[in-house]
Formats: structure tokens, sequence, C-alpha cells
């Protein structure tokens, strides 16, 4: 029997591999890790940095960023075409409301927080202001609070400025000292701050889903990624993780058929809103059907100057699950 660690977020549709209700192929075990990114959990943080820099994990719940930047860089990990986090970036970003910011037009010439340059989600909002709103991301002055989980030289002309006196750039936010602030896990006072603080769009659920009926699909901020050494000693591992997690996102949705599943009173007319909303699964596993989502982030990662030139999906994953 062979034992493979696998470090996850503790997301609803990962609870079933923490239960141990997921089976694997006969003649493999999963240790599923319960690692955050920023925030301590059970098994630890900094999970993307832990991967990426020293290969800690057998599989890993990756930063799709990130790992298109290694794999440029001729790393040693591959990936199957499972996706653990999605976000649309109408929800995340932040303004103050004596800003004067309405629009996306007018972030340009702000200054505007991110938690690092290279996060998924700040790939994906200057992507999407550049190539979606027609504000380039260029003429936006950038203010970083995190350090790059891979070492990265900015495009030349690019303002950006690193905090480095430990203050995050909500901190910046709420005294006024930037404009806006692009981040996936808003801190808490930024939430509660309502009276100076308020999102981009007033109604962003709205406005992802012009986004999404335009483009098609939900932004992929995550990937599953494995060690090379990890698919060469079990070349089905790849394929097996797609039914894997695709019976985990089947139980966690099951999850929702009783009312009272969730803290949340109305998790289960959400759940619904959401079906009747978007008329599909918009969490699909698989290359075919994710293959545009990826092919537009590398472009965007490549405009941002984070890779050397766009390459081709495929480039990304182990040859086992292109035909998926």
């Amino acid at each position: 029997m062979t034992t493979y660690t696998m470090a996850l977020e503790r997301y609803d549709r990962h609870v079933p591999f923490f239960t141990g209700a997921i089976t694997p192929p006969a003649g493999i075990e999963i240790e599923p890790l319960e690692v955050g990114i920023d925030h301590t959990h059970r098994d630890g943080r900094d999970r993307h940095e832990r991967m990426l820099r020293r290969n800690e994990f057998d599989i890993c719940e990756l930063s799709f960023s990130s790992y298109i930047m290694a794999v440029d860089r001729g790393a040693d990990l591959t990936a199957t075409p499972v996706f653990p986090r999605r976000l649309f970036s109408q929800n995340h970003i932040y303004v103050r409301t004596d800003s004067g910011i309405q629009k996306p037009a007018d972030l340009a010439g702000r200054k505007v927080a991110l938690r690092a340059f290279q996060t998924t989600m700040s790939v994906l909002v200057k992507g999407d202001l550049k190539f979606f709103y027609d504000v380039p991301w260029e003429d936006i002055h950038w203010i970083m609070e995190a350090e790059e989980a891979l070492a990265w030289t900015p495009p030349e002309g690019t303002r950006i400025d690193w905090l480095n006196d430990g203050r995050r750039g909500a901190d910046l936010l709420l005294s006024g000292e930037v404009d806006a602030m692009i981040f996936p896990h808003p801190p808490r006072e930024v939430l509660e701050a309502g009276d100076i603080i308020r999102r981009l769009f007033p109604d962003p659920m709205a406005e992802a889903k012009r986004y999404y009926d335009q483009l098609g699909y939900f932004p992929i901020m995550h990937i599953m990624a494995f060690r090379n050494e990890v698919v060469a000693d079990n070349p089905e591992l790849p394929r097996a993780v797609i039914g894997m997690w695709e019976t985990a996102k089947r139980l966690a949705a099951d999850y929702y058929e009783d009312p009272g599943y969730s803290e949340i009173a109305f998790a289960r007319n959400a759940m619904e809103h959401q079906t009747e909303m978007f008329g599909a699964d918009i969490w699909p596993s698989g290359f075919a059907v994710n293959r545009k989502n990826i092919a537009k982030f590398i472009d965007y990662s490549a405009d941002q100057g984070l890779i050397g030139a766009a390459y081709e999906p495929e480039r990304l994953f182990h040859a086992s699950v292109l035909d998926t």
C-alpha cells in the first residue's frame, strides 16, 4: 500500500476527504493534510510556498498563477485538471467610499493594494481590468503586502511598491493611504468597515453573471499539482484524483440537501439560486471544458510579465489527462 500526502484547504468540497468518505484506487492511500495559505490550520500554513520551494507534498492544491510560472521555469511538477478554488474578480475589489471611484475606469492613476502581484486573484483582476473593462493595469500604482511565492522581476516601468514595515494593504485602505484593495480573502476589518469601504460593484453578483455570460466560465484560482516523481511511480494517479474530487464535490453538494446543514440559514436557497442563475455546473473538472479559461489566464500571466511568453495549456498537465 502506497500513501500519498494531499495538502488541501478546508472547503466544503474537501470535507469528504477529511472524513474518509473518499475511496482511493486499490493499493493507494491518501493522507489529507489541512494546510492554509495565510492562516494556520491543523497541518500548518504557507501551502503554496511549501510546495513550490520544497516539493513538500505529494499532491497539493496550488496557486494557479504560481503553478503557471513554475511550469514556465521547468519545475518538477505536473497537474491534473481539478480546480478546487474559483472566484469572480468582481467580488474582490474594495474601494474607499470617499475615493470618488465609481467604475473600473476610475482606478486608473490610483494606488491599489494587493496581497502580491502574482497571487491568482491579483493576476485575474489585472487581466480583467485590461481586457474586459479596458482599464490597463499598467496605469495603476500597485502596493504589495506579501513576498512573492516565486522570485520575479517586474516589467520595466511598472509602478510597484512593497510594504516592508509590517503594515498590510487593509491597513492602508482603512487609513486612506490607498484608494482600493484587491484581495481574495479580505480581512474582517475591511468587511466590517461599511461606512468607509465598499465593493467597487454595487451588485457584484449581477456583474459576475454578465462576465460569465460573455466569457462562459467561473475563473480558476487553484489547481491540483503533483510532484513528477509521484506520477512516475503511479501514472494512473492524475486521472484517479479527478474521479475522487468529483465524488467529493457531489457528496458536498448533497450536504446542502439538508436545509440545516450550514450555519447560513438560507444556504440551501442560495444553492438553488446559483443553479437557476448559471444553469450549469460551474465547477467542472477535465481539460477540454476548462481549456478556454486556462488559456485566458496564461495570456494574462504573459501580459503581466510573469512568464516569458504565453504557451499552450496542454503543457500544464500530465499526458494521461489531456483527453478528459
